[in-house]
């Protein structure tokens, strides 16, 4: 049964600290990383019947299953694919940076490119669930931002085919290459390249805890969005909120992963019952129970607190990957919050409506590391460089200064550089040796 815990008369540490998965799997990952990166496609293979159940056959997914997947979806769910799809287009079109260029100074010019990563790597998980939402979310973001070559990869499964449902969200999103093998040894084939999949610039998307490792020890080679811990919900809710609504919220984050972290964080001990025993109730009739239930009594919490300003700021400490402000006049809150990965304001904004459908991007910083890093954005598929002109007037006007700075780091090459430009030019002579 999920616990009801009084703010301010127990240890902290009971609130704050985080149940987090250690790190086992090191060893085990930095094996198969090894083996693919030696053994290339033949190594991609034995991996896939090894660790997802299934060898695939063919490696990557052609046109003709992506056409026959689109027609084993029903016609209504591939309608709201699409219209969930143009909803995270256009938000995410407001996230589009320009490219500028400064020239306000008599013979400077400075600018910024802004340049898309020309080859991204998408991790689609397929095993207890097929998030085809993680495919729009992922790719639509990397589209706008203009990536040349999208490779997705996911796994087959036992089944040996991968889920309709995620193939015809990458044909929606513009998925360029699909492969049917996923895990750690699909994020080494994104790394390192194989006969047959392309080494990749950045790798993004979710996994458990051998592709969250994988990534870590991939870094360096290649950029990745982030390493994604459990799922994790927190509501702040008022003694007006509805519990039945409050507790299908905090099963929502539940039944994704046995260390998700479902939290209820209320000045209302009438209300912290209630959802107390609705989660119980509703939790009997989830076909994701088991998960779900492990959840909750290993990381489910009800916080109570004297009132709502301290609520919020339980919530900025914990800087939850979802945040649900169930109160009257939401908006009056949301200034407020300092931490969280996506806020979901009042009443009538579960957060499946992020996950989903309303256009915002539901990859999001969990663990508490919306403290400093934020959601999966065009940001993540763009980098930029830099650009600087000076005339030889323009250089002489500051020479002087630059070399000082250069000197009292104690870099006089730096200095020269800069100095030896002022200097009279040595008169040009052609050298007739060669003749």
């Amino acid at each position: 049964m999920i616990s009801i815990l009084r703010y301010g008369e127990i240890p902290d540490a009971e609130i704050f600290d985080r149940v987090t998965p250690q790190s086992t799997v090191s060893g085990a990952v930095a094996e198969i990383l090894a083996e693919v990166r030696a053994g290339g496609d033949a190594a991609l293979l034995s991996c896939a019947e090894r660790f997802d159940g299934a060898r695939p056959e063919p490696l990557e997914i052609g046109e003709k299953e992506l056409d026959e997947a689109i027609a084993a979806v029903s016609p209504k769910f591939l309608e709201v694919l699409e219209r969930a799809a143009e909803n995270i287009r256009d938000f995410h079109r407001h996230q589009v940076r320009s490219s500028f260029v400064l020239n306000d100074r008599p013979g400077v010019v400075l600018g910024q490119k802004v340049l898309p990563i020309e080859k991204v790597g998408l991790m689609v998980p397929g095993g207890t669930a097929p998030l085809s939402s993680t495919v729009l979310m992922d790719a639509i973001p990397a589209k706008l931002a203009g990536c040349g070559t999208l490779v997705m990869m996911t796994p087959a499964g036992k089944t040996g085919r991968v889920h309709p449902s995620i193939l015809a969200a990458a044909k929606v999103a513009g998925v360029d290459r699909i492969f049917q093998v996923g895990g750690a040894h699909a994020v080494a084939a994104l790394a390192y390249g194989t006969e047959s999949v392309p080494k990749v610039d950045k790798i993004v998307g979710p996994g458990g805890a051998f592709v969250s490792e994988a990534k870590r020890q991939v870094y360096g080679l290649v950029s990745i969005d982030m390493i994604a811990g459990p799922s994790e919900i927190l509501v702040i809710a008022d003694g007006g909120s509805d519990a039945k609504c409050v507790a299908a919220d905090l099963l929502s984050q539940a039944e994704h992963d046995r260390m998700a972290s479902a939290v209820l964080v209320t000045d209302s001990l009438a209300l912290a019952k209630a959802v107390q025993a609705e989660v119980e109730r509703q939790l009997e009739t989830l076909p994701r129970r088991d998960i779900a239930r492990e959840s909750i009594d290993r990381q489910g919490k009800i916080i109570l607190t004297p009132d709502l300003d301290t609520a919020v700021q339980v919530a900025n400490r914990l800087a939850p990957e979802h945040l649900e402000l169930c109160v009257d006049e939401p908006f009056a809150w949301l200034d407020r919050i300092r931490n969280a990965g996506s806020v979901f304001l009042g009443r009538h904004c579960p957060e499946a409506l992020g996950d989903y459908f309303a256009g915002a991007n539901h990859t999001l910083p969990t663990s508490g590391t919306a403290r400093f890093s934020s959601p999966l954005s065009v940001d993540d598929f763009v980098k930029k460089s830099q650009f600087i002109y000076y005339t030889k007037d323009a250089l002489a006007q500051v020479a002087e200064d630059i070399a000082l700075f250069a000197r009292e780091e104690q870099l006089e090459a730096h200095a020269r550089s800069c100095l030896v430009r002022q200097e009279p030019e040595a008169p040009r002579t052609c050298d007739k040796s060669f003749l």
